[in-house]
């Protein structure tokens, strides 16, 4: 049996940590052969994408956990934990968790960002595709492979030559007309 203490994983999308695994923790702790430090491991509210991984395993996370008084405290990401290594229970209840939940906060602010960034551009994307596509097939059905007759030939001919139309395109936009 795999206990769980903490408060429940809120339902959003922000990465966060939700309860430490006491069955993980030491059992010598709170007995004369307790060790000092050792590795506190707590689970994720969902699954870290790869991004979120990487941040959380690198310099910068490093340098805030520095900056906050944790130099010898490490972060390390196996599935959907978080192995707080270096560190105790009363640690992380002093600071050291509410640290580690800002540094995820940032982590997570970033992660939805580029994400965003992302959607969008695909969108763009693919909305530009489509448009470019649009247009070809308009480009395609107007070519008539039908022979000019009556008006139509008189007045392709002038003087006794060939003076085809120009035909009129349009950029990816819809908005000008382009020469081709």
């Amino acid at each position: 049996m795999n206990t769980q203490t903490g408060s429940p994983p809120v339902a959003n999308t922000e990465l966060g940590l939700g309860a430490v695994l006491s069955d993980a923790l030491p059992s010598t702790l709170l007995t004369p052969n307790a060790p000092e430090r050792y590795t506190v491991s707590a689970v994720f509210t969902r699954r870290p994408s790869r991004g979120e991984i990487d941040s959380i395993h690198d310099s910068d996370t490093r340098s805030a956990l520095t900056a906050a008084g944790y130099s010898t405290v490490e972060l390390r990401v196996s599935d959907r934990r978080l192995e707080i290594s270096n560190t105790n229970l009363e640690e992380l209840s002093g600071g050291l968790a509410g640290v580690i939940a800002e540094q995820l906060h940032i982590i997570s602010v970033k992660s939805q960002a580029e994400h965003d960034a992302f959607a969008a551009e695909v969108l763009d994307r693919t909305q530009r595709e489509t448009d470019r596509a649009a247009l070809v097939a308009l480009a395609a059905a107007a070519v008539a492979f039908a022979r000019p007759t009556g008006d139509a030939l008189a007045e392709r001919t002038q003087d006794g030559e060939s003076s085809p139309q120009e035909p009129v395109w349009y950029d990816v936009q819809n908005t000008d007309p382009a020469a081709p």
